[in-house]
């Protein structure tokens, strides 16, 4: 005699300890894209794994958020201003407290939008696709920058 389970209502999952290896990051998960079709408009999909072109985008963003600091202070160092008052301070205290925290907010920022790459900002617009706008916007900022150094040596 067999007996018959209800598998709609037994949830087959197992609790997961909260420092497992897949939290502590000793293990990797297997999920690259969303489980299913999210059913709202606005809810987040959470992954175990994160795409190359995605961790490539991050690196870019801080590898040019690293030339951004290298270029303003060659540009003070040749008499410009720095607009963003915060940023002013720091530097006025000292550069190397610059540079730490410009990098240490820059990383924090692009933790969050690593975790939450998913989260639909605009109808389809995602916070993926606004880590590839800030790539972009930092490109064209190092190209001003490096434009100002080559003004300013011709000077």
């Amino acid at each position: 005699m067999a007996i018959a389970y209800d598998l709609r209502v037994h949830d087959r999952r197992r609790k997961i300890p909260f420092f497992c290896a897949y939290h502590l990051g000793l293990k990797q998960g297997r999920r690259l894209n969303e489980r299913r079709s999210v059913e709202g408009r606005w809810n987040a999909a959470y992954v175990d794994r994160y795409a190359d072109r995605l961790m490539l985008c991050v690196t870019g963003i801080l590898i040019l958020s690293i030339c951004d600091a290298v270029f303003t202070l060659k540009i003070l160092a040749q008499g410009g201003d720095e607009l963003n008052w915060f940023m002013a301070i720091l530097i006025d205290d000292s550069v190397e407290k610059f540079i730490a925290v410009k990098m240490a907010l820059t990383s924090l920022a692009l933790i969050m939008l690593v975790i939450h790459h998913n989260v639909k900002v605009f109808y389809k617009v995602r916070v993926r696709h606004l880590k590839y706008m800030i790539l972009s916007g930092y490109g064209v900022l190092i190209g001003y920058e490096l434009y100002l150094l080559e003004l300013a040596a011709s000077l």
